[in-house]
């Protein structure tokens, strides 16, 4: 049967592109999908989750908004990244749809503990809406199947040395989460930094009709660098120069295909205070198995993870009716 899920997210041109292959992989069953101001301020990550469903026909996916600012620092996002809309080149009809009712973080605690044991739970921008969930009700993560996120890094950051964006957009959101009482299932910088879209994987997005020339190139293509290197720019040591790497989607493909990733056990805390350090994600490999709090990706098959990608946006695409012969 699909895995459920919930996709907590902030689109972004990754988060468009993690929706896609949440909704497209038969392994999958997309339950809802959740906003939160990251890359863009909250009206805009909504407008774009529903905008993006509506395009890949999946207009009937509940998108409930949730926090619009960070748990106690003023509000940042990634424009210069991800452009003023969230989703770089790509232009989209406005969806027709609305938001669902209520909150985000109403609808996750209710979904989740409605079906304790067996949905995943996972988050692709700051982790605002997971941390004030997790502290409204702490059974939550007791209840949740897995909870895997896209965030953080083992090693250097990419929004400023030290930090990768949603860890550095709200330090103190991810601090909570990380100290819950779960298992963090880690998919940091360094593995989605090596998820470049080369010229070979652009050509493949080509031949997919609409899905690829009106959503997958438009956005991938104005990819922009940001700040210390760019937001979601900087590349650590390793790291593939061949163009924009697809963050989000590696959280989501974890779902689908787990052994794609090398995951290590470790304990990861979440640095809140330091001048230079605010959102590092201090990673200490020392402990045992089972001793730690998280599982964090440290290698990723490449290639098996592009061929997974460019399936399922294959099959998105033929439900749409526009994938040409070779997708």
């Amino acid at each position: 049967m699909p895995a459920p899920i919930i996709l907590d997210c902030d689109p972004g041109i990754d988060d468009a592109l993690a929706i896609a292959f949440a909704s497209g992989h038969p392994g999958i069953d997309l339950l809802g999908i959740t906003t939160v101001a990251g890359n863009v301020g909250v009206d805009k990550t909504t407008a774009n989750a529903l905008a993006v469903s509506e395009f890949i026909g999946a207009a009937g996916t509940p998108v409930t908004a949730g926090c619009a600012v960070p748990l106690v620092r003023p509000a940042l996002d990634a424009r210069e990244v991800h452009g003023e809309s969230g989703l770089g080149g790509a232009v989209l009809p406005p969806s027709r749809g609305a938001p669902a009712p209520g909150h985000a973080v109403d609808y996750i605690i209710g979904t989740v503990a409605a079906a304790p044991g067996e949905i995943t739970l996972v988050a692709t921008g700051p982790l605002t809406n997971i941390a004030l969930a997790v502290r409204r009700e702490p059974r939550l993560a007791g209840w949740v199947r897995n909870f895997v996120i896209m965030g953080g890094s083992a090693g250097r950051g990419n929004t400023t040395a030290a930090a990768e964006f949603n860890m550095w957009a709200d330090p103190e959101a991810a601090a909570v989460v990380f100290g819950a009482g779960w298992t963090v299932t880690m998919l940091g910088l360094d593995v989605t930094l090596r998820t470049s879209a080369s010229p070979a994987v652009l050509q493949r997005m080509r031949e997919l009709g609409p899905l690829g020339t009106t959503l997958l190139l438009p956005a991938l293509g104005s990819y922009r660098a940001g700040p210390a290197g760019g937001a979601r720019g900087a590349r650590p040591r390793g790291a593939s120069t061949a163009g924009p790497a697809v963050h989000d989607v590696c959280a989501v493909s974890w779902v689908a295909q787990p052994g794609l990733f090398r995951l290590v056990p470790a304990h990861v805390a979440v640095e809140t205070t330091g001048v230079l350090t605010s959102g590092m994600t201090v990673t200490d490999f020392t402990v045992g198995t089972g001793a730690g709090n998280a599982l964090v990706a440290m290698d990723i098959d490449v290639e098996g993870f592009w061929e997974l990608a460019l399936r399922t946006y294959a099959g998105v695409a033929a439900r749409l009716g526009g994938a040409q012969q070779g997708g």
